[in-house]
């Protein structure tokens, strides 16, 4: 099968062309910088010449969005919107326009959709959409605002002949150089991965292998379409999340930090707390009642996995990515 990749030169976006391509699928990746054989330049906005990827091909997964590893100034945030609308719009319009549209059009959102939240789950059918809880920093609805625009882009697109399924993706846990994983690795291998203000809200996520056959059954099961959570069916609060992390790079210990610690910690690292404050319960609703089964739903279990991955890419030579679109 021929599968597009917009935006795919990000963690997620390596992940991804790694495993389809492994598995034999032809993948085309739009990028604003192309450098490699199967690279098509696009600026994100306007229709052009890259338009001619999509007619004819099986599937695309639009991933396109700047990345959330940065302070979330207003004009970061504005960027973010922009990046993501834009891109999930001018994505519709060339399925659009398409003599031979792709039968599935997967785009990437994002589980902050879902409320600040710690006393139950969210799944698709009950699960709270967040931006009016009491005692969070104003922005954070900004952050949800973003997700629902970028949802509405691709639901309100006019391509009747191509299913759409948005991805409520959790963190994605790879042992990529630069995401998720490893920066959080970095700190518990430096002793200073402990909880993170008391550490009680819920981390969600999903190891990269999953988040992979996640997408291939979403491609192939033509009986879903709308949101669709991809995450593990166990969140759990952070500080139990770093615990197992600690156990499986054999670190005893992890200094905790209060709220004015995280707060520095992300200035310095360029990065904003609402990734380590906000309780994101999410659980795979509709991937389970679907028949999904998941090689890794625990986190120790998977954290043992990803570090012994990370331990043998070390070895072999560091894997590049960057932080997921989460």
């Amino acid at each position: 099968m021929k599968v597009v990749l917009p935006g795919g030169t990000g963690q997620v976006g390596a992940i991804l062309d790694r495993a389809l391509t492994a598995a034999g699928h032809e993948v085309t990746v739009l990028t604003r910088h192309p450098k490699r054989a199967h690279d098509v330049e696009w600026d994100g906005i306007t229709l052009g010449p890259w338009a001619t990827a999509i007619d004819g091909c099986g599937a695309v997964v639009n991933l396109a969005g700047r990345s959330v590893s940065c302070r979330y100034t207003a004009e970061n945030l504005r960027a973010m919107m922009d990046s993501r609308v834009d891109s999930a719009r001018v994505v519709g319009e060339a399925i659009a326009a398409a003599a031979r549209p792709p039968r599935v059009w997967l785009q990437m959102s994002t589980a902050t959709v879902y409320a600040h939240r710690f006393d139950a789950p969210h799944d698709e059918a009950t699960g709270v959409i967040g931006g009016t809880e009491p005692g969070v920093p104003d922005y954070w609805a900004y952050s949800v605002e973003i997700a629902r625009n970028w949802e509405r882009a691709q639901a309100g697109a006019p391509t009747p002949a191509t299913r759409k399924v948005a991805l409520r993706s959790a963190m994605v846990m790879s042992p990529d150089r630069g995401g998720v994983f490893d920066v959080l690795s970095r700190l518990t291998r430096l002793g200073l991965g402990g909880p993170v203000a008391g550490g009680a809200q819920y981390v969600s996520w999903i190891h990269d292998e999953d988040f992979v056959r996640a997408v291939e059954f979403l491609i192939a099961r033509d009986d879903l379409e709308g949101p669709v959570n991809l995450s593990s069916p166990g969140p759990l609060p952070h500080r139990d999340f770093m615990r197992a992390l600690r156990a499986a790079w054999g670190v005893p210990v992890g200094l905790p930090a209060t709220r004015w610690m995280a707060e520095t910690g992300a200035f310095a690292l360029r990065s904003d707390t609402e990734l380590l404050l906000k309780s994101r319960r999410v659980v795979p609703g509709r991937l389970r009642a679907a028949g999904f089964t998941f090689a890794h739903p625990e986190w120790p279990s998977a954290a043992t996995t990803l570090v012994r991955r990370a331990r043998s890419s070390k070895a072999g030579g560091p894997q590049r990515g960057r932080v997921p679109h989460t």
